[in-house]
Formats: C-alpha cells, sequence, structure tokens
C-alpha cells in the first residue's frame, strides 16, 4: 500500500463501537499509565484484534517521543484508527469521561468524603502491579525475542533505574536507537499490516503547526489579556505540551502553575492528587479538579471543562498530526533498526522504572490497616 493511500484510507469502525469499548476500560484501569499500556494491548491486541503486536509497539513507540500522558495518545491513536476523527475523539471521552467527573465530584464533595488512605486503595496499587508485570512479559516475549534485543532492554532498565526521571527514559531511548542503527540496519523490517491513518499529510502539517503557534502565541495572549479563563487555559496547555514521561511528570508543572498565583492552596493540591490515584483513567484528569476548585473564577463545571481540554489538547494536535508522517518513517529500514530497539527499552524501562514508585507506594502487608497517606507517596511519583 503506498503513503497515498494509507493516508486516504477510511477506518474501519465507527466512533460508537470506540465510545463503548473506551468507555468500559475508561471505568476499568487502575493503576496509572503503565498499566493501561496493559489494559490496552490485552484489548486492542488480544480481545478486539482491531491492531497486531507490531502496530501497536509503533503507537507506543510514537507516543514515547511526544509529550504529554501516553496512554491517552495511545488510546487517541486507536480511535483515530478504528473511527477516523469522531473515533479519537470517542476513545478520548470514554477514556477519560468517567474520571474526570469523579474527580470534579471529589472536588464540590472535599471534607465530606473522609478518609482516602483505606485499605481499597491499597488493593488496588497491588492489582495495578499484577497488570504492570504482565503487560512487561507479554510484550517482551513478543518484541525483545533475541539476545541483543534482550540485552540491550536490561541496559535500558539499568539506566532508567539510575536516572529515574524523563531523562533516563529519553536517554534510554536514543541510546537504543544508536545502537539499533548498527546493530540490525541490515534487517528487513518485519511485516505487518501497515496504520491505515485517515489523515492528509496536509492536514497533519496543520495541526503540528497549530500546536506550536498555541504553544507561543498563548502566553503572550494571557500576558497581555485580563482574561482569568484565558490564564487559565494558557498554564493547562502548557502542561500538557512540555511534559514527557506521562501523568505523574506533570505534578510538579501544575503546581508551580496554580499553587504560587494562589489559584489554589497546596492542602487543596495535595487532596485531589490523593484523589486522583483512587480513579480509573489517566491521571491529567486531576486538572479537571483543578478546574474547579480554581480561584478567582471561571471555576466549578465550567472552569473543569477549560482545564481538561486544554491539557489535552496538545496530545490531540500532536498524535493526529504526527501519525501521517510516522508511516512513512517506519517503513524506512533504518528507522525500523532503530525503532527495534527502542521499543525493546520501551517495554522494560517504561513499565519497570515507572513502575517502581507505584510499587514503592504500596506499603508492606503488615501496614495496610494502619494508616498511610496516599499522598506521601507525591515525591516519587512525580518521577513519572
Amino acid at each position: 500500500m503506498t503513503a497515498t493511500k494509507t493516508d486516504s484510507a477510511k477506518a474501519d469502525g465507527s466512533w460508537s463501537e470506540v465510545l463503548l469499548v473506551f468507555l468500559r476500560l475508561g471505568l476499568t484501569s487502575f493503576g496509572g499509565p503503565v498499566a493501561h499500556l496493559g489494559y490496552f494491548r490485552e484489548e486492542f491486541v488480544n480481545r478486539q484484534r482491531w491492531l497486531d503486536d507490531r502496530s501497536y509497539a509503533d503507537l507506543v513507540t510514537l507516543c514515547q517521543f511526544l509529550p504529554g500522558p501516553a496512554s491517552s495518545q495511545v488510546g487517541i491513536a486507536v480511535g483515530l484508527l478504528r473511527g477516523g476523527y469522531l473515533g479519537a475523539v470517542a476513545a478520548w471521552v470514554g477514556f477519560t469521561l468517567p474520571s474526570a467527573l469523579a474527580m470534579v465530584l471529589f472536588a464540590y464533595g472535599v471534607g465530606v468524603l473522609g478518609n482516602l488512605e483505606s485499605g481499597w486503595l491499597h488493593g488496588l496499587k497491588v492489582a495495578a502491579v499484577a497488570v504492570v508485570a504482565q503487560a512487561v512479559l507479554g510484550m517482551a516475549r513478543t518484541l525483545a525475542p533475541d539476545r541483543p534485543r534482550a540485552t540491550l532492554a536490561v541496559a535500558a532498565t539499568i539506566i532508567a533505574l539510575a536516572v529515574p526521571s524523563s531523562w533516563g527514559q529519553i536517554g534510554a531511548i536514543v541510546l537504543g536507537s544508536m545502537v539499533g542503527i548498527g546493530l540490525f540496519r541490515e534487517q528487513a523490517p518485519p511485516e505487518h499490516a501497515p496504520l491505515r491513518v485517515g489523515v492528509s499529510r496536509t492536514a497533519g502539517a496543520a495541526l503540528l503547526a497549530l500546536f506550536f503557534v498555541l504553544l507561543i502565541g498563548l502566553p503572550i495572549l494571557a500576558s497581555s489579556s485580563s482574561s482569568q479563563a484565558l490564564k487559565e487555559f494558557d498554564a493547562f496547555y502548557r502542561a500538557g505540551s512540555l511534559v514527557f514521561g506521562g501523568g505523574h511528570v506533570v505534578l510538579p508543572l501544575l503546581q508551580a502553575s496554580v499553587v504560587p498565583p494562589g489559584w489554589v492552596s497546596n492542602e487543596v493540591f495535595l487532596a485531589g492528587y490523593g484523589a486522583a490515584q483512587a480513579v480509573p483513567g489517566p491521571l491529567f484528569t486531576f486538572a479537571a479538579y483543578l478546574g474547579a476548585m480554581l480561584q478567582p473564577s471561571p471555576n466549578g463545571w465550567l472552569g473543569a471543562i477549560i482545564c481538561l481540554l486544554a491539557i489535552f489538547l496538545p496530545s490531540f494536535l500532536l498524535i493526529i498530526g504526527g501519525m501521517p508522517f510516522w508511516e512513512d518513517l517506519r517503513r524506512r529500514i533504518t528507522a525500523r533498526a532503530a525503532s527495534m530497539p527502542p521499543w525493546s527499552d520501551c517495554c522494560w524501562q517504561r513499565c519497570i522504572a515507572r513502575s517502581g514508585p507505584q510499587v514503592s507506594s504500596v506499603p508492606p502487608t503488615s501496614q495496610w490497616r494502619s494508616p498511610h497517606s496516599c499522598c506521601c507517596s507525591c515525591g516519587g511519583r512525580r518521577r513519572g
């Protein structure tokens, strides 16, 4: 299939089908972005068979190189492939809406719900560890099948654990690319069905240009305007545009954006973070809670909608804009050679390094019945 045909291909499913599947995932996907990728692989590769393992690997690899919430971006990409533009929106709505509603309701009920540090919260964390482990083993068997790639995966794990930040993840991916270009240059790309992206290059380029226009233009407009809504939109759009490493890495940037100006107190911020760990779906829906709690107005439901749309808009622009070009890049043998080892890196360094804080936040069984603050792990989980 030529690149032109790929760009103009029609989706295989409907937006309503996509919405129902992602709504179920949005209601049941506990455990953070690493666990989400495991749920997605089980659903879309093994159960629904919308993608093969290689195509799913390509989507995750693409999202690794982009800022924003990786699991939500993968969901948007799957929705786009299955249901077109409406499918992308339906995937985001289905996966995001349950936790966003829960966070807004929590914002209205702060001080009424009582103790968040209960045993069921720790039980969810323990279950998430099992999901992460299953995802690591399943992807590793398929995507790191030989000694060179397995060795590279171990090296990536060491790097990610030694440098527990987004820089460690990016460094491991770059190292994998460099080694892959040297070791796998002569290998032919594996055969699998091409991603049928119903987006033209012209539309993709326009969306990517819009991403940068907003990133540069919104701060200028916000600084010269007295509109609080514009200031909120700018702050949350920048948070969604500049954060690599997924949900928990965005917390320091959000805190720096909303606490020093006095929009929310640090206590309110941390209370919302604790609640965000207890709900399914993407952690970026924490923005809905903050939008509902911000002072001055707009806040409440309007503020939640503004902040939620602003923080996810960069993901839509980058994923939909970048996918038409990713397909051509993937076809190149050199690009494939470079992307195979990074995916080996991804399936290990992302799952192991990023689940480390998640595992460490689960207390020993001897402490499960003792008070344990779900917010006390904030420092560890910020590493992403």
